[in-house]
């Protein structure tokens, strides 16, 4: 029953664990060898699942759905891309709208699926969406908390991608201006607040500073039809800005705390 909730208190269960098998060790007994053979096991173990986004979105939801919904300890991390990046760039439920890859050569005419909303639902589940190179302490963050968070626990991390059509070494920038034109909010969902009377939901990203415009015509994967059809482009550039408006508006409002007047 040792508290292992925390890296201190594996620190100290590992450490107790180790003066368990030395005094073993000197026991000579069945009992004593058996006990030794699964002694490690009395140290928590960090489960983690990884995977893209065509895996959590598409192909694979029905089964990231059930590890969700099963309540185990376990942590997904996904690597979203935004496209089936090793497959060769096809659309994925997670391709922004607007954006052209393979079956969506005309750019993408829907929005992008929310994943960490889905995930929300179920009251019970550890959710952030997180972006290292806008905010490398609220990524940090995170993943602490989903790891000492007792229950299923999802990571959605922006990943940059040569699918982008972006010069590769300037990664961390096109996620800050991602996070920066509200594309790509950050927030952490955490149930263990509800306890304490606070709302789960807390919104980390500011408000927006620049217009999605600013973000998209940085990436070859947006700019493609702006450059062949530049009046489509611009529809649903500006139906995306509604939704990125919308969804805004809309994690305001549910992360507004409890007691707010």
């Amino acid at each position: 029953d040792a508290d292992q909730s925390s890296e201190g208190g594996i620190a100290a269960q590992r450490e107790r664990v180790a003066q368990l098998k030395t005094k073993l060790q000197s026991v000579e007994s069945l009992e004593a060898r058996n006990l030794m053979s699964v002694a490690d096991n009395l140290i928590r173990r960090s489960v983690w699942a990884f995977g893209g986004d065509g895996w959590a979105y598409d192909i694979g939801f029905g089964g990231l759905d059930h590890v969700l919904a099963s309540g185990r300890n376990v942590n997904v991390l996904v690597l979203d891309t935004e496209v089936y990046s090793n497959t060769g760039g096809q659309m994925s439920k997670a391709t922004p709208l607007g954006a052209v890859a393979k079956f969506a050569a005309a750019g993408k005419p829907t929005p992008k699926k929310d994943l960490g909303m889905i995930a929300m639902t179920y009251g019970n589940v550890y959710v952030a969406q997180v972006a290292m190179g806008a905010n490398d302490n609220h990524t940090v963050k995170a993943f602490v908390e989903a790891e000492s968070y007792d229950g299923p626990s999802l990571l959605i991390c922006y990943s940059h991608c040569i699918a982008h059509g972006i010069n590769m070494r300037e990664g961390f920038s096109h996620q800050k201006a991602a996070v920066d034109s509200g594309h790509w909010p950050l927030y952490r969902f955490d149930p263990r607040r509800t306890a304490e009377g606070l709302n789960p939901l807390q919104l980390d990203s500011k408000p927006p500073t620049i217009p999605l415009k600013a973000y998209v015509e940085t990436e070859n994967r947006f700019r493609t039809l702006m450059q062949s059809h530049p009046e489509r482009a611009a529809m649903l550039l500006e139906h995306a800005q509604q939704v990125v408006d919308a969804r805004q508006r809309e994690y305001q409002r549910r992360a507004q705390p409890y007691n707010a007047e």
